[in-house]
């Protein structure tokens, strides 16, 4: 089994090969983490199976019974005025239909001056979007695979334009209770613009992502590995700051290696006391790391942590995520169980 899941990874990370990621897509903000605790783990863990109803909306193979009747409220401050908050709620039909999976993700990002093309103030605008989604996931009869799916409507605002799509998510996990090991694969943001904002119909933010987790047997601690951004290998970028000076022209561009560009798909993350009342997270970005560091100073980038508290039925978590020194983002969620 594990030896399938090895060659199809590297099937996956090697059948395109384009250059950078950002800038290329509309709808950005699907790709944004969906809770505290996905936060500290690196912003995007696929692995989870648990009661953690807010990772059914990022990977919808992970919808289980334990999640019924839970709700999920996120906030967050992003950078500058940017607002953003997530959302999930799941039920438990019956022990034939089994759980169905709400989410919605919503980003604001504040107000902003208005300018004609001579230079006059024109009045101040804003803009937000917002997903809706669907989930529901099925146990593959007498096997420890999981699969399901989301389905989702966008809604995008940007000054007087608008924008309407459609996506959908698919996902596999596999559970092997014996060893305390969950592997999973997800298809994210499959889908198009139904109206476009001014006539150019824009991709959506496709992304492959693989993930392995497990919890030790003899130490209280689940440790992640995520595998992002599989459908493109070549995700690096030379950064001009690292340009090397000659007398007689141009500068030398960084030479990004190729295990620099490897690594930058790679998030590490571990979880202490997982299935306690408290638990601690740490985890390490490296792609965000990479990209963000200043040249010949520490800033930490790349590094995020958080905590989780349940009291009864309410849970309470938190995350620290550094980008760089001027911006960071804390992520506040709160979990009740309505049974």
């Amino acid at each position: 089994m594990y030896k399938k899941l090895l060659t199809l990874y590297f099937l996956l990370i090697c059948a395109v090969t384009y250059s950078q990621i950002g800038g290329k897509y509309t709808y950005q903000f699907l790709n944004l983490v969906t809770s505290p605790r996905q936060a500290a783990l690196g912003g995007k863990t696929v692995t989870i199976y648990d009661q953690d109803v807010n990772q059914g909306i990022y990977n919808p193979a992970t919808i289980n019974p334990e999640m019924d009747n839970h709700l999920s409220l996120n906030y967050g401050s992003y950078f500058g005025e940017v607002t953003y908050g997530t959302g999930a709620y799941a039920y438990t039909w019956d022990r034939h239909v089994q759980t169905l999976h709400l989410g919605v993700n919503y980003v604001n990002y504040g107000q902003f001056e208005g300018y004609d093309e001579n230079g006059q103030k024109s009045g101040d605008f804003t803009g937000s979007e917002i997903a809706l989604s669907g989930g529901y996931a099925y146990n593959i009869p007498w096997t420890p695979i999981y699969i399901g799916a989301n389905v989702k409507l966008i809604s995008s605002t940007l000054e007087s334009y608008q924008s309407f799509g459609a996506a959908a998510d698919i996902g596999g996990l596999y559970v092997d209770e014996k060893n305390d090991i969950n592997i999973a694969v997800v298809v994210r943001n499959i889908g198009t613009q139904i109206t476009t904002y001014a006539g150019d119909r824009e991709k959506l933010p496709m992304e492959v992502i693989a993930g392995i987790s497990q919890e030790l047997e003899n130490v209280p601690l689940r440790w992640h590995l995520t595998l992002e951004n599989l459908q493109q290998w070549n995700i690096a970028f030379s950064n001009p700051n690292r340009t090397e000076a000659t007398i007689d022209g141009p500068g030398k561009e960084e030479k990004v290696t190729f295990f620099n560009n490897a690594f930058r798909h790679v998030i590490i993350g571990a979880e202490l006391f997982p299935k306690k009342s408290i638990n601690f997270r740490l985890s390490y970005n490296f792609r965000r790391g990479e990209e963000l560091k200043i040249v010949d100073q520490r800033n930490f980038s790349g590094i995020s942590a958080g905590f989780g508290l349940r009291f009864n039925k309410i849970k309470f978590d938190y995350s620290y995520s550094r980008y760089t020194i001027a911006a960071n983002m804390s992520l506040f969620g709160l979990t009740i169980n309505l049974q």
